[in-house]
């Protein structure tokens, strides 16, 4: 899923990836739907799609239409503050900034429908430089960053144009969304928003997803994504989702990354619940061709990772997050300079009662083989950075 900066391209820079798990984190509410009743929580909309440790309103305010039936309005108002050692570029030791303003409108009856979410976010990632809400807004996906027009002639079969979520990932675009406040170092490397068609099918415990878009957010419809989502039982899950891009592209803003716009990407993600317990192990591989044109030399990433959640009671969540990702290839740097390799751990305690939440997190990046410069700290030397963070807001 695409969008925020990552791990220093050049020294105090990095393209912003935001995925939309929504980035979308595996197929965001494909994987939601097959999880059906094994579920930590049921959100009462399928979108935006929630993860285990937050739940999203159980009465959302509806407005009853004679054109398009039910229009539900729901939003997430949620702000963060925290600390920090190695700060990287123009970032600060400390900081207090809104993660989310937004407002989400959507139908979900009748064979068209749509889902509009409008506001300003952040995309609050480790291991990289924080980015104001104010600033990575207009530099991604402007104050619209999801909206499409679904057409679903039956049950089982429908079809989306518009600002998509991405089919690849584990973890979602927006932090609301998430186990954790901050996005991982795995989910860095995947896109997050896509314009385009996308094309959905389930029969039994089986969907299928399928769509042609722009890839990192490119303008150029050359991507070709795609997600199987498989049911085992009501515990169980296994999804395989993989895309690239058909042709090469030039294209490279603070929203497009370069190299990540023009690799293929494969994941295997499987989902447990048991009881109060949610786990998810997944994998993750990209590979970058050589592309002489745009100086691209050949290069990969392998990623693994665990999410896990466990509901403590009705207002106690812990969720935590640990992972791995180690690159190869010279000349083309996908973390912190060539051939470089990182783990981190997140822990995030929640508190939530209805709409209101509070939570808190401690996360720490270690990184081996950096090219010096690209590295953390102001100088780009350092192999490590703790956060602590604080996140608290309305889901209404």
């Amino acid at each position: 899923m695409l969008v925020q900066p990552c791990a220093n391209a050049r020294r105090g820079e990095r393209r912003l990836i935001d995925s939309l798990k929504g980035s979308a984190a595996a197929g965001g509410v494909f994987l939601a739907a097959a999880l059906g009743a094994g579920a930590a929580h049921a959100d009462p909309l399928g979108m935006p799609p929630m993860s285990a440790s937050l739940s999203a309103n159980a009465n959302p305010l509806s407005i009853d239409t004679e054109l398009f039936g039910p229009i539900h309005v729901t939003g997430a108002v949620t702000g963060m503050g925290y600390v920090q050692n190695h700060p990287m570029g123009a970032d600060k030791k400390s900081r207090i900034d809104a993660t989310s303003a937004q407002v989400f409108l959507q139908t979900t009856e009748g064979p068209v429908q749509f889902y509009i979410q409008a506001g300003a976010y952040s995309i609050p990632t480790i291991g990289v430089p924080y980015t104001k809400a104010a600033d990575l807004t207009p530099a991604t996906f402007d104050v619209i960053p999801q909206a499409y027009v679904k057409i679903a002639p039956t049950e089982n079969f429908s079809i989306q144009v518009g600002k998509l979520p991405t089919l690849i990932g584990a973890e979602y675009t927006f932090s609301f969304q998430n186990l954790n406040i901050q996005r991982g170092l795995v989910w860095n490397q995947e896109n997050a928003v896509n314009r385009g068609v996308q094309v959905n099918y389930s029969t039994g415990p089986v969907s299928f997803s399928a769509a042609l878009g722009d890839g990192f957010y490119s303008d150029k419809l050359s991507w070709l994504s795609g997600l199987v989502a498989f049911a085992i039982d009501e515990s169980n899950v296994l999804a395989v989702a993989a895309g690239g891009n058909l042709s090469n592209s030039g294209q490279s803003t603070s929203a497009t990354p370069q190299i990540q716009n023009n690799q293929d990407i494969y994941n295997v993600i499987y989902t447990h619940t048991s009881g109060p317990l949610t786990l998810t192990p997944y994998f993750q591989y990209t590979k970058i061709h050589e592309t002489r044109s745009l100086g691209i030399a050949e290069a990969s990433s392998t990623g693994l990772a665990l999410l896990a959640n466990y509901n403590i009671d009705d207002n106690w969540k812990l969720a935590g997050r640990a992972e791995y990702i180690w690159t190869k290839g010279a000349g083309t740097n996908l973390l912190y300079g060539d051939g470089s390799d990182a783990w981190s751990l997140t822990v995030t305690p929640t508190w939530q009662q209805g709409i209101f939440f509070v939570r808190g997190e401690l996360s720490y990046v270690k990184a081996k083989d950096i090219t010096p410069g690209l590295g953390m700290g102001r100088l780009g030397l350092d192999r490590s950075q703790t956060r602590a963070l604080l996140e608290t807001g309305f889901l209404f």
